[in-house]
């Protein structure tokens, strides 16, 4: 029986990914449903070479000129539009696999929606644990979901971490992130500030989205995953640590107690971890090449505490910090970053000031534990509001 897939999500790199991998093995894989933000065009190429139940835009007027073009297509695919809509795929009763690939915040309440119904739930929208926290995975558990994290460096984790959950603490002394040290790398720190917006986009090993690769050059992105580590695999804030590892082979790795070292390795190309959350506990083939051992270059490991990457990289600290404070503290530094990672593209403040506005919008509120989704849009609304004011004030 094939494994019906809705893709939230479908026209970003990891969307897009995981319909190229789905493609390879027709006899496995069949999307039911597809969702996007604004690209009508986009969706409707997915929609035609897949023929889903359900089309999903994130706005009215994108979905309204979906649908026009759906009808003169012939295709008889439903479309809805809307974070209701959203839910509605995700929580869909003939749904067996979610891919969450939804970037950002407005993700998360469709990844609840999915959790809550119990779905394979493929986690490619980091934000969802990092905003969402122990609501997340407490509407994990209620559910009976199982969460299979899909970011290179914890699908490396999760592969390298024994079978037995219970285990893992007693087993297991840390977790090491590996970092490629995206585009600044060896950049002298005070240069910074006169980044420019392709300059941050330009990651020498991955291709990914706009905002994901200004992440990888602040780092922001690893204090996420730091954050993201901290509550998918439960061991404490001070067992997590982050190598650079510029080529980008080994994605990540666990050390065991006896100081034992697993890891896993592969090319730098997200479909080995799309390919492994779709088929788990299989494998199948995800279409990426394979390594060469012969013709693979020099693996290569730097310190934080090395080469003034603590200076050049400041922003990723605030991941323990932020795991320190009070609940909710999480949300509040991802919706500041989002807010300054725009503001930077929009060339409104600078790439240095990415951190400034996220120190601004940390150090101006102090949120109480969130109970609810309500409780978590609530304060990341009001995070955001904080971090325009900290945008206005340098940009002004």
């Amino acid at each position: 029986m094939k494994q019906r897939i809705a893709v939230l999500g479908s026209t970003g790199s990891v969307g897009a990914n995981t319909l190229d991998v789905i493609a390879r093995h027709p006899d496995r894989f069949e999307v039911f449903a597809l969702s996007a933000a604004s690209q009508v065009d986009l969706m409707l190429q997915q929609c035609l070479q897949f023929r889903p139940a359900f089309a999903v835009m994130a706005q009215e007027e994108a979905g309204r000129a979906l649908a026009a073009r759906m009808e003169s297509s012939g295709l008889a695919t439903r479309v809805l539009w809307g974070t209701a809509a959203l839910d509605t795929i995700a929580s869909h009763e003939q749904v067996d696999t979610v891919m969450a690939s939804i970037v950002g915040a407005a993700g998360l309440a469709s990844c609840i929606a999915a959790a809550r119904a119990g779905k394979k739930l493929l986690l490619a929208n980091k934000e969802a644990l990092v905003v969402g926290g122990e609501l997340f995975m407490s509407a994990v558990q209620q559910g009976g979901a199982k969460l299979l994290p899909i970011d290179s460096e914890h699908s490396a984790i999760f592969q390298s971490l024994p079978e037995d959950h219970s285990t893992w603490d007693a087993r297991v002394e840390k977790i090491i992130l590996t970092a490629s040290g995206g585009p600044f790398r060896t950049r002298e720190p005070a240069s910074l500030r006169s980044v420019t917006p392709e300059e941050a986009c330009a990651h020498p090993n991955w291709v990914m989205g706009r905002k994901i690769s200004v992440d990888s050059a602040t780092m922001m992105n690893k204090a996420l995953e730091v954050i993201e580590a901290r509550y998918l695999f439960g061991l404490a804030p001070g067992r997590l640590q982050v190598v650079i590892h510029p080529q980008s082979v080994i994605h990540s790795m666990v050390q065991y107690r006896d100081t034992s070292v697993v890891a896993q390795l592969g090319t730098p190309d997200m479909r080995v971890p799309i390919a492994y959350g779709l088929a788990w506990p299989e494998r199948v083939s995800s279409g990426a090449q394979p390594l060469d051992f012969g013709a693979l270059a020099d693996m290569s490991f730097e310190s934080l505490d090395s080469r003034g990457h603590r200076e050049r990289f400041p922003g990723l600290q605030l991941a323990w910090d932020a795991l320190a404070a009070a609940p909710g503290t999480t949300a509040v530094l991802n919706a500041a970053n989002e807010m300054a990672v725009a503001a930077f593209l929009e060339r409104r403040i600078r790439f240095d000031q990415i951190h400034t506005v996220n120190l601004a919008t940390l150090a101006a509120l102090a949120p109480s534990k969130p109970h609810t989704l309500q409780d978590l849009l609530a304060l990341d609304a009001e995070a955001r509001r904080t971090a325009g004011v900290a945008i206005r004030s340098l940009d002004a």
